[in-house]
Parts: structure tokens; C-alpha cells; sequence
């Protein structure tokens, strides 16, 4: 099926993020002499937003009688140090750079915090029009409530009708089917093909060009 509109996940699915947040993580617990964690438990831990990646990497969570401080720490290192090393998987600017060309409607829908998503997709992504971060003082609920996407389409000024979402994780998944959207499910990201499948996928995609019909 053609797509109008194409609401992106972007930790994953546009970015690959996890050194640099591996490095904020570890950085953080280091500071409050707790242990650390290698990459492949980091990938693990995210997916639900920041707070979360950081009540499971931080040892008793958010019980731990330091976990606010910890979270402020990788907070704060983590908007300084988001460019460090974080790029765009192999073939995502040429396949933004196609829809784009085809009268597309972009957007991209994220559990990072508000700034964190605004400053990534700004600096790597000229063709997304909305980016949505997490902002829940305004009442709108992160993934994978529908809110986020619903938002998104509110700006983009277009309705459900020939959008589709992509992810690469069970939080997509059950966002896309919150909202009401197809998902199309990345193979590149953080969770693998089984994974996908045990929590639902159908349609698959191997490389960012399988995006564009």
C-alpha cells in the first residue's frame, strides 16, 4: 500500500543513539559510585523514555533514595553529549531525502525528553516537519499511548487516513496500534526479527529504501 504520511519512531528507527546513551548512563552511575552497564543491557533498558532506561539500569530503580539525583545527572550529560557519536542509519537521509521529494508528510514521535528529539531531528533531519518529544506536563502521555502521534498529525494538519507508522520496537508496535496505524517494523534498530514477531509485527523492512514504493 502508498503512504501520505509516515510518523517515524526515531531512537533506533532513524538514529542509532545507544553509545551516547550508554555514555550518559554509565556516566551517571559512575558519579554515584554505582555499577555500570555494558552496551548490550543498555539496549535493552530503552525504549520507554529516559526515566525508565534509567530505573532499570539504576540498582532498586526509582526506590533508590539517590535515583532523582542520578536522573538529573544523565539529563543533563545527556543533552550535552547527544552528538558525540549518534548518526542516522546507512540510508536514512536518502530515503527521507525520496519521500520528501514525493510530497510526503513527515513526522517523527519519540519517548526522549522534548529537547533532546527537537535538537536531534533538527540537526540531522531538514525534511521531518513535526517532531514530538516527551512533554507530559502539557498533557499529552509518551508511547505507547496514541497521544503523541495524534499530535504529531494535529501539526502536520492531516488525519489518519493513508498514514503508517515506523518503529523498531514492541512500544511501536503497541503505539501503532493505539493510534489506529499499520506499522512497519525496521530491522536495523534495537530489538531483532523474533523479538518483533513475539510482540505482534507483520510487516517487516531491511534497509530504509524497502520505505519508499
Amino acid at each position: 500500500m502508498r503512504y501520505d504520511t509516515y510518523i517515524f519512531d526515531l531512537d533506533g528507527t532513524l538514529l542509532n543513539t545507544l553509545q551516547d546513551l550508554a555514555a550518559s548512563v554509565n556516566y551517571a552511575l559512575s558519579l554515584y559510585q554505582m555499577p555500570t552497564h555494558d552496551i548490550v543491557a543498555v539496549r535493552n533498558f530503552v525504549g520507554n523514555g529516559v526515566r525508565l532506561l534509567m530505573e532499570r539500569a539504576t540498582p532498586d530503580g526509582a526506590q533508590n533514595p539517590q535515583f532523582e539525583a542520578v536522573f538529573a545527572t544523565f539529563r543533563q550529560h545527556y543533552m550535552e553529549h547527544s552528538l558525540d557519536t549518534t548518526r542516522p542509519y546507512d540510508g536514512i537521509p536518502e530515503m527521507l531525502r525520496e519521500l520528501k521529494r514525493q510530497g510526503k508528510r513527515l513526522a517523527v514521535v519519540s519517548n526522549k525528553f522534548y529537547a533532546a528529539t527537537q535538537e536531534l531531528v533538527a540537526h540531522f533531519f531538514p525534511e521531518i516537519e513535526v517532531a514530538i518529544g516527551e512533554h507530559e506536563s502539557e498533557g499529552i502521555c509518551k508511547k505507547p499511548a496514541p497521544d503523541t502521534v495524534y499530535e504529531a498529525l494535529r501539526q502536520l494538519g492531516v488525519g489518519k487516513e493513508n498514514a503508517v507508522y515506523v518503529g523498531d520496537s514492541d512500544v511501536d508496535l503497541m503505539t501503532a496500534r493505539n493510534s489506529g496505524l499499520p506499522c512497519i517494523s525496521v530491522l536495523w534498530g534495537f530489538r531483532d526479527r523474533d523479538f518483533l514477531l513475539g510482540h505482534g509485527a507483520t510487516t517487516f523492512v531491511r534497509k530504509p529504501s524497502e520505505l519508499v514504493f
